[in-house]
């Protein structure tokens, strides 16, 4: 939802400037490739409506927008920085560097590289690298100096370079790091405005020591707030979901999920809640991104599905459930009957995964009854009084719910109660439940011989 966030963040301020919004592959760490991640993240892109102008499929003058097609063009860069003296190679095993790190914390000191490296010969390098033994190419960070970076949504932030790690540029396996590779793409591929969460903030100093190191303009950083759990704990899969595909899955609509993440970090500076994605193209502006963290609020997003999903016509209803009732084995539900149904349900709908156990009496007798309605709305004389109102049925000729609320209040003046204490069993009999959309219209759309059916069942079965 984070990752979400930022490319919906990136897309609205691209489509607002008529820019272009790339999708760029970012896979140099070999270690965290996960298998169909790649597939899975542009289709979730698309699925949103969030369409990117150059990427993977739509290729660019700037191409290719795969990292890990980009190797040659990032080993290149690092060995003009060598060249330069703004980066070194180093030799260091994970060994060494782990004692190095325990010794600076027993000191109390920054854990960071101690440039031991750069104590050896132009000679002594040459030799380790013919030899073969694994290097990295580390950057230069120049000393006592302040490193200013102007942040769209933070204003002007400060680091000591003193406090900055020699960073990785370039791994022993020749592929590059996140800086290294986001920094020369950034150049190449022409981007002005880097939009990205603040967990990159710390980082920026260094990137911004790159283009001064190239000789590159800089472009303009926005780091977004971070999203937060219900205890303004950092958002995590440990309180709850955090994928897309998860709430895509549960039935949430793309519109609601766009306008929800929207919201987390940004406001349009009034009241208003709900907005599409057009309109939210017209509204966005990084001045209105806070600073502090955005509290993922379930509830909230629940809430703006129900009214997305009431913006939605009968028939646009029908083509999102479908899948679900497919997959209730109800795939072949004649469309005229389940339009019907939604006219009953769709505002008691809060994700669309809900509608098959909401609307599960619709489509077969009930076989439980809801307890805590039972013991509520069935008493001794109910199973007497349907018996009452089933006779009635059976020579109803009125089967509309003016007709069938016609038939059960004359039931109940000729048993001379009032009409309650027939709607609530009746309710109970018919769908098992005891609450859900009008009764009468429920009667209309089963027709006279299923409720007759299901007031015999009930009365047998309830006693």
């Amino acid at each position: 939802m984070g990752g979400l966030r930022t490319a919906l963040y990136n897309y609205l301020f691209a489509r607002k400037h008529k820019g272009s919004f790339i999708l760029r592959i970012e896979d140099t760490d070999r270690s965290r490739l996960v298998e169909g991640a790649v597939d899975n993240l542009i289709e979730t892109l698309r699925w949103a409506g969030l369409e990117y102008d150059e990427g993977p499929g739509k290729e660019g003058e700037a191409g290719p927008y795969v990292q890990s097609e980009r190797i040659l063009v990032y080993q290149e860069h690092a060995q003009r920085l060598i060249a330069e003296g703004k980066a070194y190679y180093a030799f260091d095993t994970p060994e060494e560097l782990e004692e190095m790190r325990k010794a600076q914390e027993k000191m109390r000191l920054n854990p960071k590289y101690d440039r031991r490296a750069l104590q050896l010969t132009p000679d002594e390098v040459r030799a380790k690298l013919e030899s073969g033994i694994p290097s990295v190419v580390r950057m230069k960070i120049p000393e006592s100096t302040t490193i200013a970076v102007h942040d769209l949504i933070r204003g002007q932030v400060e680091f000591l370079s003193d406090r900055i790690d020699d960073q990785v540029l370039l791994k022993s396996d020749g592929y590059p790091t996140y800086h290294l590779a986001n920094v020369v793409d950034d150049h190449l591929m022409g981007i002005t405005h880097v939009i990205r969460g603040e967990e990159w903030l710390s980082s920026t100093p260094k990137h911004v020591l790159l283009y001064r190191y190239f000789g590159w303009e800089l472009p303009q950083f926005a780091h977004l707030p971070l999203l937060l759990n219900a205890d303004k704990s950092k958002l995590s899969k440990r309180q709850g979901d955090v994928a897309v595909e998860d709430y895509r899955q549960k039935g949430y609509l793309k519109e609601a999920l766009i306008n929800f993440v929207a919201l987390l970090g940004w406001n349009p500076g009034d009241e208003r809640e709900i907005f599409s994605l057009s309109e939210l193209v017209d509204e966005f502006s990084l001045e209105r991104v806070g600073k502090s963290g955005a509290v993922f609020n379930i509830d909230k997003l629940s809430w703006m599905n129900t009214q997305h999903l009431r913006g939605k016509s009968d028939r646009e209803f029908l083509g999102l459930i479908r899948p679900h009732l497919a997959s209730a084995g109800l795939a072949k539900v004649d469309d005229a009957y389940v339009l019907r149904v939604i006219g009953l349900l769709k505002e008691r709908v809060e994700r669309t995964e809900e509608f098959v156990s909401l609307s599960g009496y619709f489509f077969a007798d009930p076989e439980l009854y809801d307890d805590q309605a039972r013991k509520k709305n069935w008493k001794p004389e109910s199973a007497r009084y349907l018996s009452e109102v089933a006779s009635r049925l059976r020579t109803l000729e009125e089967t509309t719910d003016t007709g069938y609320e016609a038939a059960v209040r004359s039931v109940a003046e000729r048993l001379t109660i009032g009409a309650a204490k027939l709607i609530h069993p009746l309710r109970l009999a018919l769908t098992g439940a005891g609450a859900g959309p009008g009764l009468f219209e429920i009667m209309a759309l089963l027709g006279r011989e299923t409720c007759v059916r299901r007031i015999e069942r009930a009365v047998s079965a309830l006693g």
